[in-house]
């Protein structure tokens, strides 16, 4: 099984707001193995989710994990990307397209980000 990953972020008008999710998906898709990682956002950046989707498809991915890059499950991941994902479904049927939990309510994240601001006090 052929996989892809789909690190999901919000947006910004800001192009260089994508620059720390762009360093993420390069690390993820470093290495033998890795699967094909695409950005896609919610607004105004490209991809758009539809893109992503059309993208790794293409290139023959049979299955197909969206990452939330957003520190919970706010109401663009519960409301706005289902109804993203269930379009993406509908015009790839034969894709196995799976929604991960929101980056930030992952335990290690939260440890990560209790570091930092511990040592955002020491320095």
């Amino acid at each position: 099984m052929n996989h892809g990953l789909i690190l999901f972020g919000h947006g910004s008008r800001d192009p260089e707001w994508a620059r720390p999710l762009r360093e993420v998906a390069a690390q993820v898709a470093a290495g033998d193995g890795a699967p094909q990682v695409e950005l896609a956002f919610l607004e105004f950046l490209e991809p758009t989710l539809e893109q992503a989707c059309d993208r790794l498809a293409a290139a023959g991915v049979t299955r197909i994990a969206v990452l939330p890059m957003f520190i919970a499950q706010s109401g663009h991941v519960r409301r706005d990307l289902p109804a993203q994902l269930d379009a993406a479904r509908a015009r790839h049927p034969s894709l196995r397209i799976d929604l991960a939990t929101a980056v930030g309510e992952d335990p290690r994240v939260q440890a990560v980000m209790a570091e930092v601001a511990r040592a955002a006090l020491a320095g």
